[in-house]
């Protein structure tokens, strides 16, 4: 599986080196890419650890305010502002982890959501968010005094090359040791504790390093897109990044990738997808697709679930590796 994924990685890395030549609109890419390395972070908890967060969205969010806000009225540059929100979503990340981090299941997964929801109320009733209007107004400025992130083919490279580096992070984590006693700890838990290992520790450090890789993805969106909305903080971020991860592949490097490209594609694209199938078909129903992209994401995870429980990219590798044995 190596030998087929590397250059698979390195031709999506060329694709999209070279997407902004081939019409593809910088900034809807960008906003994927932050989306996708959301969906990594949160794969790396519950994909190699086994914890199911509904509280991720406080992370995103949370730090895409804070963000924000230094760069707009603070007046920080840009590598400070994405500092300040990595900080951010590590800082809350450790409130979280420390406060939920002792039970397990759903008891893990509801304290999690009541603590995002405490900081959604906090985002609506503070006055630096701006409310139900958001954050707006807020400035690309030039990175290190130098590059001009107001140009909006530098913007790109910029997010590549950070989605890029922080997607290594991610890769270096689980094949390093630390790695392998998550993937341990998620298998069984018991066991590794007899061997010594102090399992409350690495729950909570992969916790904090999910929501600091959370808090960059949320804080990199801020800077592309210019606003951060209640939408970044609200409980339906926290759901979506959990469908991204399962439609993609739970477990996989590439799964949250492939989620992340599905269901932000579904939700930009749903409508100009209804008004070729009204053509193609005749049905005037279809032309209303657009207004329902929750239903259709519905219908996909359910599809999902039912079909192929391992995910998209989790059926393909289970495929080659099953051609392989034979």
């Amino acid at each position: 599986m190596k030998k087929i994924s590397l250059p698979l990685y390195l031709l999506l890395l060329l694709g999209l080196v070279l997407a902004p030549f081939f019409g593809a609109y910088p900034i809807f890419v960008m906003k994927l890419l932050c989306f996708a390395l959301f969906a990594c972070a949160f794969n790396l908890l519950l994909g190699y650890t086994g914890f199911l967060s509904f509280g991720h969205a406080a992370f995103l969010g949370g730090s895409a305010y804070v963000a924000g806000h230094a760069m707009k009225v603070w007046g920080l540059t840009p590598e400070l502002g994405l500092l300040a929100g990595t900080a951010t979503g590590a800082l809350l990340g450790w409130i979280f982890g420390v406060l939920a981090i002792r039970r397990q299941g759903i008891y893990f997964a509801m304290i999690t959501l009541a603590l995002a929801q405490m900081v959604f109320f906090i985002a609506l009733q503070a006055k630096f968010t701006g409310g139900e209007d958001g954050l707006q107004g807020v400035p690309r400025g030039k990175l290190f005094g130098v590059v001009d992130l107001r140009n909006e083919l530098t913007m790109y490279y910029v997010t590549l090359l950070i989605c890029v580096a922080a997607f290594l992070l991610i890769v270096r984590t689980i094949h390093s040791p630390f790695g392998q006693v998550l993937k341990g700890i998620k298998e069984n838990e018991p066991r590794a504790l007899s061997l010594g290992y102090d399992t409350g520790r690495f729950k909570l450090l992969v916790f904090v390093i999910s929501a600091a890789i959370s808090g960059l993805a949320g804080s990199l969106k801020t800077l592309v897109l210019g606003f951060a909305t209640l939408s970044d903080v609200h409980w339906t971020a926290s759901g979506q990044v959990v469908l991204m991860t399962l439609v993609g592949g739970l477990g996989t490097l590439s799964g949250p990738l492939v989620g992340a490209a599905v269901v932000v594609l579904l939700e930009n694209k749903i409508g100009e997808l209804g008004h070729f199938l009204a053509r193609l078909t005749s049905v005037d129903w279809f032309n209303t697709l657009g207004e329902s992209v929750t239903m259709v994401t519905g219908l996909i995870f359910v599809i999902c679930v039912l079909a192929f429980r391992r995910g998209i990219m989790g059926e393909v590798i289970a495929f080659i590796e099953r051609r392989r044995a034979k």
